[in-house]
């Protein structure tokens, strides 16, 4: 089990309740779709994903940020059993949609990137950190089935 600091508690929820889930959601998955093009072939009935404009213009991809990122608020919400909360997340994703676990870090990183441009200087290393610890214990829940 993973030890919260308040602090850390505090930043965590700090984060989130400062994001524009319309925004920040849709540019990470774009961003991962278009950086690792390999994890596209995961959103195959999500229409045209030819190209970067694409992908960028997809209502489907848009949609599906926005779901991922509130998605994220499940864990902000129970952070002292994020494995228990995504345990039907992580089968669904392992056994139906097969998809590479790989995939939740390369996400992870790309949220990581565009909440850094949003916050810009206010994205302190310590900040970084305990958001970064926070992904890290949400990727590993995720890819629990798998193990």
């Amino acid at each position: 089990m993973v030890e919260w600091t308040e602090q850390e508690r505090n930043i965590i929820t700090s984060i989130f309740s400062n994001l524009d889930y319309d925004d920040v959601g849709p540019k990470a998955l774009i961003r991962c779709l278009i950086v690792y093009p390999w994890t596209q072939r995961y959103f195959a009935s999500f229409g045209n994903l030819y190209n970067a404009d694409a992908i960028k213009t997809n209502p489907n991809i848009q949609a599906h940020g926005t779901r991922v990122l509130h998605g994220l608020d499940r864990a902000v919400k129970n952070m002292d059993n994020i494995k228990g909360t995504y345990a039907e997340l992580s089968v669904l994703h392992s056994e139906k949609l097969h998809v590479d676990p790989d995939n939740f870090k390369l996400l992870a990183d790309c949220l990581t990137i565009v909440i850094a441009a949003k916050m810009g200087s206010g994205f302190t290393p310590e900040m970084q950190a305990t958001f970064q610890k926070f992904l890290a214990v949400v990727v590993s829940a995720l890819g629990r089935q798998y193990h």
